[in-house]
């Protein structure tokens, strides 16, 4: 949390009705300031930083008041009362400038924005008029902020304050509510706006820049005329402001940028800011490819990712642009995971260091509500990191929606981020000065304060959404205007040289020179080193060569496994735990003795304090994930006297690695996002997203489809992200039953991740530490159990902890012949507790129940394994609790079906085809149930025949 907002939230009890309370408290701080409590003195100390001779309010009321019982009478009495109606009138009106002249400011580089002078910006709203003019008010000085106040003409005040805030910057920054950052950005706004200037050769640079960005997309466009690049044309002066941020951005000794962005301008960002070969991009424009010799299936040009070390004056800053699928806005959760991942590594838990900068388009950052939850992590603990730069690429059109009417609900398509209260900057990117200016002012403001920032670079499209679309069909107004402007660094090229700082053939050839370098295939980005890397830069090469089906033992030593349960269980004098917790703690610990058999919160604990001990940080978010959605993981405690909060396994050693468990926001698809770029970011962290209930990973589908599931395959992006997705059907209806599993199952293929449904403590434990332990980084999908944390038979032994790993299929558990089983049937998951318990009862023998405890990648040996085993079985059941269309059943099918003989039968039991995914009845659910257990254990082949599959019936009673 950043110092603004906690001091925000110290505030926030001051009100309206104490005002005159603490007025009083502070006059008496101001005469004495050690007549007041250290804690009132430490505020109001704080509170004055930077203001040197402030006279208390008292005195001066004081002899206002005299001078009212003696003013003179008459006419000279009025024109003194109106003299001081006025002086009021100014300094309202001046206020009234720095908080709406950005209604009328110059932003629109095509000048067909309607921006109507408001009512409050007039001088007859304030009771003044042209006869005032040439009166002299008292004002603060923008042009000297050291001198205090000065008297100026109205006419120059009102001119001083319309070219600070009403030329070509829109500065929005009244509804920051902490006082110290508004007048921050009021009075370097104010300085830099009338006294900032570039010198020529920084101004030169600007003009090169502007040149490469047009350069290139010239010369694409010349080279491959018919192909999609998603032109920069019209928004040039994205190029300059982002070298200049990275520039600026090394001088405060920042060491990593990481850049959010979607397709448009990504090339010219490749190319002309980190360096990125032309010949490697002439290549991929043209298809260069070995295709024998791919892996995975590659991106498009526009979506890949690139990373690079700069050079900077204040040491190199290495700089990553995150690779980002069509889905626009996405990635910036992404971005923000892979932040904070690496501000951990180098302890940067300021955000001094590692910086990130989101790109926006105008239209999605408006409309995507991943934006809401992205802005909405910025300063909570678990996802801080230091504030974002955010730049929106404002072409004032989306695709072909440009009507305000319908694009959005808002004046600006940045008031989103009003939400916290981040300063947004409006600036013409038809002046490239004003774009740096407002960038280097940005990157002041996230250092200083820490928090987020927005500049909303007002351009437009030269062409259409891309280069094969015609806009001028829909937005023919626009695109008259557009053809006939000049380009950005024609009319900066014009400037230069009306104010000599070059003359236009020098202008010029910069723009032959580019197009010379760009023949010869040379860097365009001339501070940029190629990939170096820094002292924290990971190897992943280990990784890269691992296979996924490599067996590794996960046992523990059980003096191991109890000396860290003994910490795990001890309760600090100072901590008193609420009873039921306490119960919990008290049944762990008998539990690593033998006097109970172990149950899933135990042995999951267990799991992350063995991968600690071993150097592995665990990572933990999710909604309620502190607790447990089912009162059963109880990783933090809270005290019941103070409300403070004791984490055991933040305890184990001095020297451990970090453990940390969240309750996030009640966000998915920015959470799930976020713990996406952490664990691309750290493979040594095992990093978990947990769900409330499975069926919650809905919120993030575009996550799990664009990022998890094809990452690696897409873009070589290892990820050993772990999702906890609490599934089972307990008769809690349509929405709490089902995590889609099927849904998993259709997005795996070539190794790209693994789904496993363990039915065990023991089976958790192993599985969580198999996922660190063995080199293979690829994402876990893990249907949780609900009902089965309480389970009596869903328990295990600690010596199970001791040897062995996570067992893909388990078999038989019960004393069962193997010859003389006519059918086998497997099945995943909770339903397996249901048949035993059915079989049990029933005393059946001639039945085998076989768990497959992961069903992607699919066990396929261990599967036939047990298949030969059984060999006089000529029937195999595939049992789920899933509606038939739904669950494994069709993702698997041909799996079961391989290695069966022509006279083996396979046969399905489970629920009917359903669109929804359970019933909300709960006679209904207990009914099926039966059914199809009964089915499943004792139902003949007279079924019916659906879709090929033979599903079984329960027999008549």
């Amino acid at each position: 949390m950043s110092e603004s907002l906690r001091a925000l939230l110290e505030t926030s009890a001051l009100g309206a009705d104490q005002a005159a309370y603490l007025e009083s408290l502070y006059e008496q701080f101001l005469n004495d300031p050690n007549s007041v409590e250290s804690r009132w003195r430490d505020y109001f100390a704080a509170l004055r930083q930077g203001v040197t001779n402030e006279t208390p309010h008292g005195p001066v009321r004081e002899a206002l008041a005299q001078r009212a019982q003696h003013r003179p009478n008459g006419a000279s009495a009025g024109v003194e009362d109106e003299l001081i109606a006025k002086q009021g009138a100014v300094s309202r009106l001046v206020q009234v400038y720095s908080n709406r002249g950005h209604l009328v400011a110059d932003i629109d580089p095509l000048g067909l924005l309607v921006r109507p002078e408001p009512e409050v910006l007039k001088l007859s709203y304030f009771g003044l008029g042209d006869a005032d003019l040439d009166s002299e008010f008292y004002v603060n000085n923008p042009l000297e902020p050291s001198t205090k106040t000065k008297r100026m003409k109205l006419r120059d005040i009102v001119s001083r304050y319309r070219q600070v805030y009403c030329g070509k910057i829109g500065a929005e920054f009244a509804h920051v509510s902490n006082t110290e950052e508004r007048l921050w950005l009021q009075d370097r706004f104010q300085d830099g706006r009338l006294n900032h200037h570039f010198n020529s050769e920084e101004r030169k640079t600007i003009l090169w820049q502007l040149t490469a960005a047009e350069g290139l997309e010239r010369y694409l466009a010349t080279r491959y005329p018919a192909q999609k690049r998603f032109s920069l044309e019209g928004g040039d002066s994205l190029i300059p402001l982002m070298d200049d941020l990275i520039q600026q951005g090394g001088t405060r000794g920042v060491e990593e940028m990481v850049i959010g962005m979607a397709h448009r301008g990504r090339l010219n960002v490749l190319v002309n800011v980190l360096g990125k070969s032309p010949q490697q991009l002439f290549s991929e424009f043209e298809g260069n490819y070995d295709v024998n010799h791919m892996q995975g299936s590659g991106d498009v040009k526009y979506h890949k990712g690139f990373s690079t070390d700069i050079r900077s004056p204040g040491g190199n800053v290495h700089v990553a642009l995150a690779f980002n699928p069509s889905h626009l806005e996405v990635v910036n959760a992404v971005v923000e995971g892979s932040v904070r991942a690496r501000q951990q590594r180098c302890n940067d838990t300021l955000g001094d260091r590692v910086v990130p900068i989101l790109i926006h388009g105008d239209a999605a950052f408006a409309g995507q509500g991943v934006i809401m939850e992205t802005l909405q992590l910025s300063q909570a603990r678990g996802y801080y990191t230091g504030g974002t730069v955010h730049v929106i690429i404002n072409n004032q059109v989306g695709f072909t929606t440009n009507d305000p009417r319908d694009a959005r609900s808002t004046l600006y398509c940045s008031d989103p981020a009003k939400m916290i209260e981040a300063p947004i900057f409006h600036v013409n990117g038809d002046d490239p000065e004003a774009v740096v200016y407002v960038a280097r002012l940005a990157l002041d403001y996230r250092m200083k304060f820490h928090k987020d920032v927005v500049i909303d670079l007002v351009c437009y499209r030269r062409l259409g959404h891309n280069e094969a679309d015609e806009p001028a069909a829909t937005q023919p107004v626009m695109y008259q205007v557009i053809r006939q402007k000049p380009t950005t660094r024609h009319l900066y090229a014009e400037r230069l040289a009306a104010e000599k700082v070059l003359p236009m053939s020098e202008a010029d050839a910069f723009v032959e020179r580019y197009r010379r370098q760009m023949d010869e295939g040379k860097s365009q980005a001339p501070q940029a080193l190629g990939l170096i890397g820094n002292k924290h830069t990971v190897d992943w090469s280990k990784f890269q060569t691992a296979t996924h089906n490599e067996f590794i033992s996960t046992g523990v030593k059980i003096e191991t496994l109890r000396e860290l349960a003994t910490k795990l269980t001890s309760i600090p004098t100072n901590v008193t735990l609420h009873r039921q917790v306490a119960r919990i703690v008290q049944d762990r610990e008998k539990m690593t003795t033998g006097q109970l058999p172990l149950d899933w919160g135990c042995a999951e604990t267990l799991a992350y304090a063995t991968l600690l001990t071993e150097g592995y940080e665990v990572r933990l978010s999710g909604q309620d994930s502190g607790r447990g959605t089912f009162f059963h993981r109880h990783a933090v405690w809270h005290d019941q006297q103070s409300g403070s909060a004791y984490v055991p396994l933040k305890n184990l050693s001095p020297t451990q690695p970090r453990f940390t468990v969240i309750d996030s926001l009640l966000s998915e698809v920015a959470v799930m996002g976020f713990e996406y770029g952490f664990s691309t970011t750290e493979p040594n962290c095992l990093t978990i997203w947990e769900g409330q209930f499975g069926d919650f990973a809905n919120g993030a589908q575009v996550i799990i489809d664009q990022f998890i599931s094809s990452g690696e395959a897409k873009w070589g992006r290892m990820c050993g992200l772990t999702l906890f997705l609490p599934h089972g059907y307990e008769g809690q209806g349509p929405e709490h039953s089902s995590a889609r599993l099927e849904r998993f199952l259709q997005l795996s293929a070539e190794n790209n991740m693994q789904v496993c449904v363990p039915s065990t403590p023991a089976q958790m434990f192993h599985m969580l530490r198999r996922q660190m332990v063995r080199n293979s980084r690829k994402p876990l999908i893990v249907m949780t159990p609900k009902s089965l944390l309480r389970h009596k038979l869903s328990v295990s032994a600690l010596e199970e902890l001791t040897t062995g790993t996570f067992r893909n299929v388990i078999d038989e558990v019960d004393d069962i012949k193997p010859e003389q089983v006519k059918r086998v049937v497997f099945c995943a998951g909770k339903v397996y507790f249901d048949l035993l318990e059915s079989r049990r009862a029933d005393g059946v023998h001639d039945v085998a129940l076989v768990r497959i405890e992961q069903l992607y990648p699919f066990p396929t040996n261990e599967y036939a394994a047990v298949l030969k085993k059984y060999a006089n079985a000529r029937e195999v059941v595939w049992c789920q609790e899933e509606p038939q269309n739904q669950g494994s059943w069709y993702q698997i099918r041909h799996r079961l079906q391989e290695p069966l003989s022509s006279k083996d039968q396979l046969l399905y039991a489970g629920r009917a085809p359903a669109a929804a995914p359970a019933t909300g009845i709960s006679k209904l659910h207990n009914l099926q149930l039966k059914e199809f257990v009964d089915a499943a254990l004792r139902a003949t082949s007279t079924e019916e025949s659906l879709r090929q599959t033979t599903r079984l019936k329960a027999p008549a009673r």
